[in-house]
């Protein structure tokens, strides 16, 4: 469908960019679409970066000034109406030729037809995949957004807004595509750490919950039996070599003596206390240290989640950290569950796994000491051996520029939905490859429920809509007005109950 003609101005058309008047019939062009046109090396897909007026009658100030001195509008003495115009400005972006797509290397000649980009023209331009994972719909297009599993998640994804710009709706879209995965269209195991308890629903949803298993923090526990010095000194930076070594022998010691029995970190304190060969100095700071361990209620005698159940091809387990408050304490988990995924993972005795990570930036922060970022080093490992394995990351997070610029910039495809800070938004611009200016700017603007998408993912970055979701909503994710005339009612019937008893 035509809905302008290319113009000539004095700086083109040319391949770096045209104008075209736009078509007072059919449909209205917007800024962000993407449109077609004939040229001599094929089929020529440009994006409208801008869109504005024209009147020739408006364009002197001195002489619309002295016409209205007389005490006329313009539009009363001439008829200005049929002088206006609309003109769209557009970026080239490349060129179909026999199934071929290479950059433009001619421009198109004014007098050319701009179309609007068919969905069949974009899905090519795009990349998108039939059997993808559905987000949406390209703005102001109708073409639906599949993306190939493996160029979204292989070299990991990031997503990032601003609170309430719609990270976790956007999370729980993609969990329901994970979720309804056929094993001939490749299923991958699903590991969510929830900060919040947002995605808790999907354990309540009829459609779901077969498939979805939750943990709370409270709940989740670190094995002493497979506990090595270490991790516990992973977990503590400034343990010494000497205080690793006496603490390896007697954990080598309690696997053997016990052997088919279970023990704790209770006792393990008690051999250390015991065990005479200790340096009663080295001795009493082992045994703070385990005292300070076991008070974080992690360590039990067994893994909790067991890895079996962890990580199950088409299943989802959600650690509900919601429940810990201690950042330190929820590092920890992120530490342990990290490393005990990516190591089974290596040895293939877990299927392909995507580790998804709310507040991100508060796991893998960036200009933190490694005492203050316990769960640092297991993302950016991840993030830089991951692909090989098949163990890939997600992560989320709302301040970009505090988290990891190793985890970051090894996230190949970035999905920004609305951000407004402005440090943040160069931070995106500088990490996120393909960001042109105008394109960035957009993002500020964005409304909840669109984003952009760049890098591995598309061969074009995309702003989408993205679609509504299937699954039930957390209770804790209801709107204010909501929460405050539920506590209301709750009170009230309260109060009533009260009343009635006595």
């Amino acid at each position: 469908m035509d809905i302008g003609t290319v113009i000539s101005t004095p700086d083109g058309p040319s391949v770096s960019g045209f104008s075209f008047v736009i078509n007072d019939e059919g449909p209205l062009a917007k800024q962000g679409q993407f449109i077609t046109l004939k040229t001599p090396e094929g089929t020529m897909v440009a994006r409208i970066s801008d869109i504005f007026k024209s009147n020739r009658y408006f364009q002197r100030a001195e002489s619309v000034r002295e016409y209205e001195k007389s005490g006329k509008r313009m539009a009363e003495i001439f008829p200005v109406e049929r002088w206006e115009y609309l003109i769209g400005r557009a970026k080239p972006l490349a060129v179909f030729s026999e199934k071929l797509m290479q950059r433009p290397c001619f421009p198109p000649s004014p007098g050319d037809a701009v179309k609007l980009a068919d969905g069949e023209m974009l899905s090519k331009f795009i990349g998108l995949d039939p059997k993808g994972i559905d987000i949406g719909r390209i703005n102001f297009h109708e073409t639906p957004v599949r993306l190939n599993l493996t160029k979204l998640l292989q070299k990991h994804l990031a997503i990032l807004s601003i609170s309430g710009g719609g990270k976790s709706y956007l999370t729980s879209v993609i969990i329901e595509e994970l979720l309804e995965r056929k094993p001939g269209d490749g299923q991958v195991a699903t590991v969510i750490v929830d900060t919040h308890g947002e995605y808790i629903g999907f354990a309540e949803d009829e459609k779901y919950r077969n498939k979805v298993s939750v943990i709370t923090g409270k709940d989740f526990k670190i094995g002493v039996t497979g506990l090595s010095p270490t991790l516990i000194s992973h977990f503590v930076p400034d343990m010494t070599h000497v205080q690793e070594r006496e603490l390896r022998r007697i954990l080598n010691r309690a696997r053997n003596e016990m052997k088919g029995r279970t023990y704790d970190l209770t006792d393990i304190i008690r051999m250390v206390a015991e065990d005479e060969k200790v340096k009663s100095s080295t001795k009493d700071i082992l045994i703070t240290i385990l005292r300070h361990l076991r008070q974080t209620g992690f360590f039990g005698v067994s893994d909790n989640p067991s890895l079996e159940s962890l990580a199950r091809q088409g299943h989802a387990t959600i650690i509900d950290v919601s429940d810990v408050t201690s950042l330190r304490k929820r590092q920890m988990l992120v530490s342990y569950l990290g490393k005990k995924l990516f190591d089974a993972r290596t040895e293939n005795r877990i299927p392909p796994f995507v580790f998804i990570v709310e507040e991100a930036h508060n796991f893998a922060p960036e200009g933190v000491k490694r005492e203050a970022a316990l769960s640092k080093g297991i993302i950016e490992k991840i993030a830089r051996e991951g692909r090989k394995f098949n163990a890939s990351l997600c992560l989320i997070s709302q301040r970009p520029i505090q988290l990891s610029t190793t985890a970051l910039s090894q996230c190949n495809t970035h999905t920004i939905l609305r951000v407004t800070n402005p440090y943040d938004l160069d931070h995106i611009g500088k990490s996120s490859e393909g960001l042109t200016r105008d394109v960035l700017d957009t993002v500020s603007s964005l409304r909840v429920g669109e984003a952009l998408i760049v890098g591995e993912a598309v061969n074009y970055p995309i702003f989408v809509k993205v679609r509504e979701r299937k699954s039930r909503k957390s209770e804790r994710g209801i709107p204010l007005e909501e929460a405050a005339v539920r506590y209301h009612k709750e009170r009230a019937k309260k109060s009533q109950d009260a009343k009635s008893f006595m």
